[in-house]
């Protein structure tokens, strides 16, 4: 097939283009390189089955392809809140060209939304018809309420026109070509132990989230493109709990050092639990993770510190 990703040289991006690459499919990435890099899809220049292409998804865009990914959407709370406008332009914007394009095409279109649609969540764990708990004024909803609206034009496209849609939301995900300025936990405490800071934990650090391996996470993507049963909206993540805390002491313990735990303010509007319910990936793709917290720690380790030049 000819498949679209916009955000493709992204984290996420990158690793679904080689995953469809090695299916044999031709792969157009489409990125205007906000936080996606050139780097995470360099490998594959000169691909015949490989086209990059720098474009905003805020702005009209035309391809003949059978699958769209979308993708585009800085998802770390300092970059979405560098241009909170832009960010719910892109969420808003991208997702009416990709629905507007596969209406046009007759392609399936996937979405790429999150779990900060519960926002903080009174329900645990979330289930896909919980319906979130979200401030629509606070400094994270350009990117909660962005992804939200998203999801109601890919279900009013759905419903109005016919256009076969997929609706992922994601949950904490890591892994290799995270960016090491990305403000996400994960992130931020590798590099802080390799750098040898202080890991900055917020709050008391009894908060929780739920860790999926960036491999784990893309197979469910392509499970969930292919299947017929449902359009979603279905949570893919890691139904694992951690602690900030317990995430910090996994950092330096893998790491090694001198570095020590120190506690900041908590930031406004932070959920104090995430986890997916994933009975509905379990039932309909036969997923669930399969990469432990610990063994994707290492590798996540082990990528910075060749990114960071810290061998």
């Amino acid at each position: 097939m000819r498949i679209l990703i916009t955000g493709g040289a992204g984290f996420l991006g990158s690793h679904l283009c080689d995953r469809l690459i090695e299916q044999g499919h031709e792969i157009i990435c489409l990125d205007n390189f906000f936080t996606g890099r050139k780097v995470n899809v360099e490998h594959l220049i000169g691909n015949p089955r490989f086209e990059l292409v720098r474009h905003d998804v805020i702005d009209h865009f035309k391809f003949e392809v059978d699958r769209i990914y979308n993708l585009a959407c800085p998802a770390s709370p300092p970059h979405y809140q560098y241009n909170p406008i832009k960010t719910m332009k892109t969420s808003v914007l991208g997702a009416i060209n990709c629905l507007g394009l596969a209406k046009r095409v007759n392609a399936r279109v996937f979405q790429a939304s999150t779990s900060e649609v519960y926002g903080d969540p009174l329900v645990h764990p979330q289930t896909e018809g919980y319906w979130g708990h979200v401030n629509p004024i606070g400094l994270r909803s350009c990117y909660d309420e962005g992804k939200r609206c998203a999801e109601t034009l890919f279900f009013d496209y759905h419903r109005e026109h016919g256009v076969d849609i997929r609706v992922i939301r994601i949950f904490n995900t890591y892994g290799p070509r995270m960016l090491a300025d990305d403000g996400r936990v994960v992130s931020n405490f590798i590099v802080q132990a390799l750098q040898g800071k202080d890991i900055t934990v917020y709050g008391e650090g009894s908060q929780t989230r739920s860790f999926c391996f960036v491999d784990d996470l893309v197979d469910g993507f392509m499970r969930f493109m292919e299947q017929e049963k449902t359009v979603g909206p279905m949570n893919l993540g890691n139904p694992g709990e951690f602690t900030m805390l317990q995430l910090a002491e996994l950092v330096l313990k893998k790491v090694g050092g001198k570095s020590k735990i120190t506690h900041k303010e908590l930031p406004a509007d932070d959920p104090k639990q995430r986890k997916p319910d994933i009975t509905l990936a379990r039932d309909i793709l036969g997923w669930e993770p399969k990469v432990p917290l610990e063994e994707g720690i290492e590798k996540t380790i082990a990528y910075f510190r060749e990114s960071l030049g810290l061998k």
